[in-house]
C-alpha cells in the first residue's frame, strides 16, 4: 500500500518526479484557453489569478489542525463543528467556499476513515493538497474493502471493539476527522495542541502525536 513516503530518490536525495515536458492534455489546453479568454474579456487580471493561486498554495494541514485544537479545548465550538463544519471553519476565518464540510468524531468505539472512491475529492481548503497515496486506485478501493488492513499498513492497529466507519467524499461533500485528544495534554494550549494534529489523523489514516 503506498504511503506518504517516496520510493525513488534523485541523485540529489530529493523525491524523484517525472519531467512534465510531454504534450499538454486536453484539460490543460482547455484551462489555458479559458484563462486567456477571461483575461482578454477583462473578467479577471493576471495579478488576480496569481493572488488566488498563492492563496490556494498557502492552504495546509495547519488550518485543519487549528480547527481540531479549538474543538479539543472549546466544547461549544466542538458542538458547532460537528453540527456544521462549514460554518465552524468560516467562524475561524477559513474560506472554504460553498463546500459542504462534515466533521466526524473519533471516539473510544468508533474510528472514521476518509476516502474518495471516484477520484480524489479532499478538503483542500483546510488541509491543502492531498497526499499522493490518497489519489491512488489501490487506496481508493482497499480503504473500502479492507480498511483495517490498510490502517495497519499505516501503523494504526485498532482494538477489535472499535468500529471503523468509511466515509466516501464527493464533489459537493467533503469530510474531516476530529481525532480523539491524546492523553496527557490537559495543560497544553491550543497552539501546542495543534502541533500534535497530523494531516493523516484528520483523514483517519493516522493518529495525533503524543505529547513529549
Amino acid at each position: 500500500m503506498p504511503h506518504d513516503h517516496h520510493d525513488h530518490l534523485s541523485p540529489s536525495g530529493h523525491p524523484y518526479r517525472p519531467d512534465n515536458d510531454g504534450p499538454l492534455t486536453y484539460w490543460q489546453r482547455m484551462e489555458i484557453a479559458v484563462r486567456e479568454l477571461l483575461i482578454e474579456k477583462g473578467v479577471v487580471t493576471p495579478a488576480e489569478i496569481s493572488t488566488q493561486i498563492d492563496a490556494m498554495d498557502a492552504r495546509s494541514p495547519a488550518n485543519g489542525a487549528a480547527v481540531v485544537a479549538r474543538a479539543w479545548t472549546d466544547p461549544e465550538f466542538k458542538s458547532r463543528l460537528l453540527a456544521d463544519a462549514s460554518a465552524a471553519s468560516r467562524e475561524m476565518g477559513f474560506d472554504i467556499g460553498p463546500l459542504n464540510l462534515i466533521a466526524v468524531e473519533n471516539t473510544d468505539t468508533v474510528h472514521n476513515l476518509i476516502v474518495c472512491t471516484l477520484c480524489s475529492c479532499y478538503p483542500r481548503n483546510l488541509l491543502g493538497l492531498p497526499p499522493d497515496w490518497y489519489k491512488t486506485r489501490e487506496y481508493r478501493s482497499r480503504a473500502v474493502r479492507e480498511p483495517r488492513a490498510v490502517l495497519r499498513e499505516f501503523g494504526v492497529t485498532l482494538p477489535d471493539n472499535v468500529q471503523v466507519r468509511v466515509h466516501d467524499s464527493t464533489a459537493d461533500m467533503r469530510y474531516i476527522v476530529l481525532p480523539a485528544r491524546p492523553d496527557g495534554t490537559d495543560q497544553l494550549d491550543q497552539g501546542a495542541l495543534a502541533e500534535l494534529v497530523t494531516r493523516d489523523s484528520m483523514i483517519g489514516m493516522g493518529l495525533p502525536r503524543k505529547p513529549l
